[in-house]
């Protein structure tokens, strides 16, 4: 049977917040078996904030959450690695209100996971087992879930760009097709809508280092990790909100255009009703993670030149 899972170690990074631009420490601990994932102010007590989805609290360009006044910023992406990675309880100190953005992708958080390494525990891993569909739509987006063998994804983004355009990617969901295929997916940002949202309060911590920048007809700062990476990097945001559910998903999830609103409303919509999904054990253990070495492989891999 599967298990649990947990770090084996602590792990620790600093950055500044992709919207915030405040400069953050993280720190991974290890946690007991059941109790999920969970931030902890440490600038405030120790404060608890659950990774769940009664403390959704703002979903805009970013997935944050709040309890009692108590906000976590940009959380979506070290969800994203936590859950490719196999991850099912652990403790996400930080210092400031906004995870660190790093390079824009998941590729940090998975290098300090496989750091600290993964360690079994003795509680039988259960996932939510979709058993109706469930289909959402907000006039062009679109998500739906459906019953599955495992946890499958498709995800498909059309952005009036030369470098964009229409683009499509499915995948099962397993920490090593999630290492390969997702994690290094960087977010992206167009330079024309950079001034707007700074008058909104957004992307203060917003670089050229953080980020995949366009012009009205190229990519600005160098290569692309894949040639379809702004998918991926929606996808890696999906699989991110997904967390919110608190277990990993045994379905099929397709999103189209949905973006984080949508995403975490189908959080909120299964969680909602009962009737849609039920827990099962799972009866696959994770591949063990690859560590450091495998990054830099995955990298010299996954580099194109524009």
């Amino acid at each position: 049977m599967g298990y649990e899972r947990t770090l084996g170690a602590a792990a620790t990074t600093s950055g500044i917040g992709l919207h915030s631009g405040t400069k953050a420490a993280l720190r991974l601990l290890p946690a007991a078996a059941g109790s999920g994932i969970q931030f902890r102010r440490v600038d405030l007590d120790g404060f608890v904030v659950e990774a769940r989805s009664a403390n959704i609290a703002r979903v805009s360009y970013a997935t944050s959450l709040m309890k009692k006044g108590v906000f976590i910023s940009t959380t979506e992406h070290l969800l994203s690695a936590l859950v490719g990675a196999g991850i099912d309880n652990v403790v996400a100190e930080i210092d400031n209100l906004e995870v660190p953005i790093l390079d824009g992708s998941a590729l940090p958080f998975m290098a300090m996971i496989d750091g600290a390494e993964v360690k079994r525990q003795g509680r039988t891993r259960r996932v939510v087992k979709i058993i109706k569909k469930v289909e959402m739509r907000e006039g062009e987006k679109f998500i739906g879930v459906y019953p599955a063998g495992s946890y499958r994804l498709h995800y498909a983004i059309d952005f009036p760009h030369p470098m964009i355009g229409r683009q499509e990617f499915s995948m099962e969901l397993t920490p090593e097709a999630y290492r390969r295929e997702i994690a290094p997916a960087r977010t992206f940002g167009f330079l024309q809508d950079f001034a707007a949202m700074r008058r909104l309060g957004l992307i203060r911590g917003g670089r050229l280092e953080n980020a995949v920048g366009l012009d009205e007809r190229r990519v600005v700062n160098g290569e692309l990790r894949y040639g379809d990476e702004f998918v991926r990097h929606k996808m890696l945001d999906l699989i991110g909100d997904l967390a919110l559910v608190g277990a990993p998903l045994q379905a099929e999830v397709v999103a189209d255009r949905a973006g984080h609103a949508l995403h975490t409303a189908l959080v909120k919509r299964l969680l909602a009703d009962h009737s849609l999904w039920e827990f099962t054990e799972v009866a696959a253990v994770h591949e063990a993670p690859m560590g450091a070495a495998g990054y830099a492989t995955i990298m010299s891999e996954k580099t194109t030149t524009l």
